[in-house]
Protein backbone atom coordinates (compact mmCIF):
# COMPACT_ATOMS: atom_id res chain seq x y z
CA UNK A 1 0.00 0.00 0.00
CA UNK A 2 2.84 2.42 0.85
CA UNK A 3 4.38 1.74 -2.57
CA UNK A 4 1.11 2.58 -4.29
CA UNK A 5 0.76 5.85 -2.34
CA UNK A 6 4.31 6.85 -3.31
CA UNK A 7 3.54 6.08 -6.96
CA UNK A 8 0.42 8.22 -6.85
CA UNK A 9 2.42 11.01 -5.21
CA UNK A 10 5.03 10.72 -7.98
CA UNK A 11 2.33 10.88 -10.67
CA UNK A 12 0.77 13.93 -8.99
CA UNK A 13 4.17 15.63 -8.85
CA UNK A 14 4.77 14.93 -12.56
CA UNK A 15 1.34 16.35 -13.43
CA UNK A 16 2.12 19.52 -11.44
CA UNK A 17 5.51 19.90 -13.16
CA UNK A 18 3.96 19.37 -16.60
CA UNK A 19 1.24 21.90 -15.80
CA UNK A 20 3.84 24.44 -14.69
CA UNK A 21 5.77 23.92 -17.91
CA UNK A 22 2.64 24.59 -19.96
CA UNK A 23 1.85 27.65 -17.85
CA UNK A 24 5.36 28.89 -18.51
CA UNK A 25 4.61 28.89 -22.22
CA UNK A 26 6.33 25.80 -23.53
CA UNK A 27 3.12 24.89 -25.41
CA UNK A 28 3.19 27.32 -28.32
CA UNK A 29 6.93 27.88 -28.19
CA UNK A 30 7.94 24.26 -27.73
CA UNK A 31 9.36 23.96 -31.25
CA UNK A 32 12.80 24.11 -32.83
CA UNK A 33 13.21 25.64 -36.28
CA UNK A 34 16.20 26.60 -38.36
CA UNK A 35 17.00 30.26 -38.93
CA UNK A 36 16.38 31.22 -42.55
CA UNK A 37 19.08 29.58 -44.70
CA UNK A 38 20.74 28.33 -41.50
CA UNK A 39 21.63 24.85 -40.32
CA UNK A 40 21.27 24.74 -36.54
CA UNK A 41 17.69 24.72 -35.22
CA UNK A 42 16.69 27.30 -32.60
CA UNK A 43 14.44 26.24 -29.74
CA UNK A 44 11.82 28.98 -29.61
CA UNK A 45 11.14 28.51 -25.89
CA UNK A 46 14.81 28.77 -24.98
CA UNK A 47 15.44 31.73 -27.29
CA UNK A 48 12.22 33.72 -26.89
CA UNK A 49 10.39 32.43 -23.80
CA UNK A 50 9.24 35.32 -21.60
CA UNK A 51 9.14 37.77 -24.51
CA UNK A 52 6.19 39.23 -26.36
CA UNK A 53 6.21 37.86 -29.91
CA UNK A 54 4.51 38.88 -33.13
CA UNK A 55 4.57 35.73 -35.28
CA UNK A 56 3.98 36.38 -38.98
CA UNK A 57 3.81 34.17 -42.07
CA UNK A 58 5.63 36.11 -44.77
CA UNK A 59 5.99 36.00 -48.55
CA UNK A 60 8.37 37.91 -50.79
CA UNK A 61 6.11 38.27 -53.84
CA UNK A 62 2.82 39.40 -52.29
CA UNK A 63 0.86 42.64 -52.33
CA UNK A 64 1.31 42.75 -48.53
CA UNK A 65 5.12 42.34 -48.74
CA UNK A 66 5.70 46.06 -47.96
CA UNK A 67 4.49 45.21 -44.42
CA UNK A 68 8.09 44.06 -43.84
CA UNK A 69 8.99 47.73 -43.25
CA UNK A 70 6.45 48.19 -40.45
CA UNK A 71 7.34 44.82 -38.94
CA UNK A 72 11.01 45.81 -38.82
CA UNK A 73 10.10 49.19 -37.30
CA UNK A 74 8.06 47.48 -34.55
CA UNK A 75 10.89 45.06 -33.87
CA UNK A 76 13.43 47.88 -33.61
CA UNK A 77 11.18 50.06 -31.43
CA UNK A 78 10.22 47.44 -28.82
CA UNK A 79 13.14 44.98 -28.96
CA UNK A 80 14.75 46.46 -25.85
CA UNK A 81 11.54 45.87 -23.88
CA UNK A 82 11.42 42.12 -24.54
CA UNK A 83 9.64 42.05 -27.90
CA UNK A 84 10.48 40.30 -31.14
CA UNK A 85 8.91 39.81 -34.54
CA UNK A 86 9.41 36.26 -35.81
CA UNK A 87 8.95 35.72 -39.54
CA UNK A 88 8.06 32.40 -41.14
CA UNK A 89 8.25 32.42 -44.94
CA UNK A 90 5.62 30.33 -46.66
CA UNK A 91 4.56 29.69 -50.23
CA UNK A 92 1.14 28.33 -49.25
CA UNK A 93 -0.78 31.14 -50.92
CA UNK A 94 -0.29 31.12 -54.70
CA UNK A 95 3.39 30.19 -54.26
CA UNK A 96 4.31 33.82 -53.51
CA UNK A 97 7.59 32.88 -51.83
CA UNK A 98 10.92 31.97 -53.38
CA UNK A 99 11.93 28.31 -53.18
CA UNK A 100 15.52 29.05 -52.13
CA UNK A 101 15.93 30.24 -48.53
CA UNK A 102 19.10 32.19 -49.35
CA UNK A 103 17.13 34.11 -51.97
CA UNK A 104 14.38 34.83 -49.41
CA UNK A 105 16.95 36.10 -46.89
CA UNK A 106 18.69 38.26 -49.48
CA UNK A 107 15.39 39.74 -50.70
CA UNK A 108 14.16 40.56 -47.18
CA UNK A 109 17.48 42.06 -46.10
CA UNK A 110 18.31 44.06 -49.21
CA UNK A 111 14.81 45.21 -50.17
CA UNK A 112 13.28 45.88 -46.75
CA UNK A 113 16.21 45.96 -44.31
CA UNK A 114 14.78 43.06 -42.29
CA UNK A 115 16.82 42.35 -39.17
CA UNK A 116 14.16 40.59 -37.11
CA UNK A 117 14.54 36.80 -36.87
CA UNK A 118 13.36 34.90 -39.92
CA UNK A 119 13.05 31.14 -39.89
CA UNK A 120 12.94 28.27 -42.35
CA UNK A 121 10.27 28.19 -45.03
CA UNK A 122 7.28 26.23 -43.70
CA UNK A 123 3.67 25.41 -44.44
CA UNK A 124 1.21 27.41 -42.35
CA UNK A 125 -2.11 25.91 -43.45
CA UNK A 126 -3.56 22.54 -44.34
CA UNK A 127 -2.48 19.03 -43.49
CA UNK A 128 1.20 19.95 -43.95
CA UNK A 129 1.08 22.95 -41.62
CA UNK A 130 3.98 23.11 -39.17
CA UNK A 131 2.88 22.15 -35.62
CA UNK A 132 3.56 25.74 -34.46
CA UNK A 133 0.99 27.04 -36.92
CA UNK A 134 -1.49 24.28 -36.13
CA UNK A 135 -1.29 25.30 -32.46
CA UNK A 136 -1.58 29.01 -33.26
CA UNK A 137 -4.63 28.38 -35.47
CA UNK A 138 -6.24 26.26 -32.77
CA UNK A 139 -5.59 28.87 -30.06
CA UNK A 140 -6.90 31.72 -32.24
CA UNK A 141 -9.76 29.82 -33.82
CA UNK A 142 -8.42 30.87 -37.21
CA UNK A 143 -5.64 29.80 -39.54
CA UNK A 144 -3.99 32.32 -41.85
CA UNK A 145 -6.17 33.10 -44.86
CA UNK A 146 -3.28 34.74 -46.70
CA UNK A 147 0.31 35.96 -46.25
CA UNK A 148 1.18 38.30 -43.37
CA UNK A 149 -1.31 36.97 -40.84
CA UNK A 150 -0.18 38.13 -37.39
CA UNK A 151 -0.36 36.24 -34.09
CA UNK A 152 0.59 38.05 -30.88
CA UNK A 153 1.96 35.80 -28.13
CA UNK A 154 2.31 37.17 -24.60
CA UNK A 155 5.18 36.77 -22.16
CA UNK A 156 3.40 33.73 -20.71
CA UNK A 157 3.57 31.95 -24.06
CA UNK A 158 -0.15 32.20 -24.68
CA UNK A 159 -1.92 33.73 -27.63
CA UNK A 160 -3.05 37.31 -26.99
CA UNK A 161 -4.53 38.30 -30.37
CA UNK A 162 -4.68 37.48 -34.06
CA UNK A 163 -5.00 39.78 -37.07
CA UNK A 164 -5.49 39.08 -40.75
CA UNK A 165 -3.31 40.25 -43.59
CA UNK A 166 -5.15 43.52 -44.20
CA UNK A 167 -4.38 44.78 -40.68
CA UNK A 168 -1.03 46.55 -40.94
CA UNK A 169 1.63 45.83 -38.31
CA UNK A 170 1.64 49.49 -37.22
CA UNK A 171 -2.17 49.68 -36.93
CA UNK A 172 -3.22 51.30 -33.64
CA UNK A 173 -4.89 48.11 -32.37
CA UNK A 174 -1.74 46.03 -32.98
CA UNK A 175 0.52 48.59 -31.32
CA UNK A 176 -1.84 48.92 -28.33
CA UNK A 177 -1.96 45.14 -27.88
CA UNK A 178 1.85 44.90 -28.05
CA UNK A 179 2.29 47.70 -25.51
CA UNK A 180 -0.28 46.13 -23.18
CA UNK A 181 1.38 42.70 -23.45
CA UNK A 182 4.78 44.23 -22.68
CA UNK A 183 3.44 45.49 -19.34
CA UNK A 184 2.94 41.93 -18.09
CA UNK A 185 5.79 40.40 -16.12
CA UNK A 186 7.33 37.21 -17.55
CA UNK A 187 5.54 34.08 -16.34
CA UNK A 188 7.37 31.99 -13.78
CA UNK A 189 6.94 28.27 -13.41
CA UNK A 190 5.23 27.33 -10.17
CA UNK A 191 7.21 25.10 -7.86
CA UNK A 192 5.46 21.96 -6.65
CA UNK A 193 4.77 21.95 -2.91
Amino acid sequence: MALRIRSLATVALLVLVAGAALAAGSGLLGHSLRPLAGRTPVNLQAAYGGQVLLIVNTASKCGFTPQFEALEALHAKYRGQGFAVLGFPSGDFKAQEFEDEKQIREFCTLTYGVKFPMFQKIHVVGASAHPLYRQLAQAAGEAPQWNFHKYLVGRDGRLVASWGSKVKPDDAQVVAAIEQALKAPPARARRPR
